[in-house]
């Protein structure tokens, strides 16, 4: 589709190069004091999904970022309303049906002012089409297959408003979380750590800064985020799937239309399929196949076949680049409060993606000194 295609997902490289860049200078500002990177990786993400969705000149970013993170906190919050919803009275004793319509119809009213506003951007007269394409954001795209009526049934604004809402809350949530998990195994494994660093340091020597254009080539680093959604999976279970005919799986007979949910934390940490399930180490990709796309079934942090993520070519750049400038510019030790431990704490928490129970805050301290020369774009 369009909306997620590799050419269209390289058209914001520069925003995540800023983006991230911003978050590297923000970061050697605070040397010496212990940084919440949890809160730093999050923010990163969410304003280059934003600035991706919305495009530059939007006047409702803050607007929807404020009510988008309460609307995020309410779904993956746990309500006793969800076990039992045939007993409606717990919707009321709780407060979460109220407070769920309220948030609701805050973010659609951002979402229609939005598409309004890009409505009225598109209907003005464009000087000239070359940069055109070039500059439209996704909103853009969703209302130019919109008027195009190119899938046949008519696309209406809800459904706009729903793509864009899913497309954010999952383009960011899914990335920081993963970036997050990614730099705390890495705390917890030195060596691993000092790898990945060797190798960013290597490939961008003293450019001083790390850019897009030879990411791909720190396969280090590219085994380090493999394993860490192994390990970690944003999504801990895949959206339920109906089985659309009777099957036999292992014995036991699934009905049709049996509602099925698969476990991905579980079948990555299967021993049957991965040699010390509980042991990060990213040397196990190096050598191996295994990709993101579904085509082993032991290793689906996306999903599998045609439902699988479409945001997949979307998220990564924003796993890769912060990851990439957070070892490039930075070595990370522990704050003095936490030094004792032997080790971070890893206790995951459940929401809409399996995240940290603990912000993870460090202390970073600077590779390279910083000057507007080691930091420029």
């Amino acid at each position: 589709m369009e909306l997620l295609s590799p050419r269209r997902v390289q058209s914001f490289r520069s925003i995540r190069e800023k983006e991230v860049l911003n978050m590297i200078k923000s970061i050697a500002l605070q040397e010496g004091s212990a940084v919440n990177l949890s809160k730093k990786i999050s923010s990163v993400t969410y304003s280059i999904t934003s600035l991706a969705a919305f495009g530059k000149g939007s006047k409702y970013h803050a607007k929807f970022m404020l009510v988008s993170d309460e609307a995020l906190k309410l779904l993956g919050g746990f309500s006793l309303a969800d076990m039992y919803p045939s007993v409606k009275v717990l919707e009321r004793i709780t407060g979460i049906r109220k407070r769920l319509e309220k948030v609701h119809k805050q973010v659609d009213e951002v979402l229609e002012n939005i598409l309004r506003e890009h409505k009225v951007k598109r209907a003005e007269p464009k000087p000239g089409s070359g940069e055109e394409a070039k500059d439209q954001d996704l909103v853009d795209v969703l209302l130019k297959v919109q008027s195009s009526g190119e899938f046949g049934a008519q696309l209406t604004d809800n459904n706009l408003k729903a793509v864009i809402f899913d497309m954010f809350s999952g383009g960011g949530d899914t990335s920081s979380t993963t970036a997050e998990w990614a730099i705390a195994e890495m705390i917890n494994n030195p060596r691993v750590m000092k790898r990945a660093q060797d190798e960013v340091r290597r490939i961008f020597g003293e450019r001083g800064t790390v850019d897009e254009s030879r990411i791909r080539d720190s396969t280090y680093l590219q085994a380090v985020i493999k394993e860490t959604l192994r390990l970690h999976p944003p999504a801990t279970l895949l959206p339920a799937r109906e089985c659309s005919e009777r099957c036999e799986i292992y014995g036991y007979e699934i009905p049709v239309k049996t509602r099925v949910i698969v476990n991905v934390w579980a079948v990555g940490r299967d021993p049957n399929y991965w040699t010390d399930p509980e042991k990060f180490n990213p040397e196990r990709f190096l050598d191996s196949q295994t990709d993101f796309r579904g085509t082993d079934f032991n290793y689906i942090p996306f999903g599998a076949g045609r439902r699988i993520c479409p945001g997949i070519s979307f998220a990564l750049p924003n796993i890769e680049l912060p990851l990439a400038q957070l070892l490039y510019h930075f070595d990370w030790k522990l704050p003095g409060a936490v030094v004792k431990q032997e080790q971070l704490d890893m206790s995951e928490t459940f929401g809409l993606t399996t995240g940290r129970t603990q912000d993870l805050e460090l202390l970073p301290i600077p590779y390279h000194p910083f000057s507007n020369n080691s930091v420029a774009c």
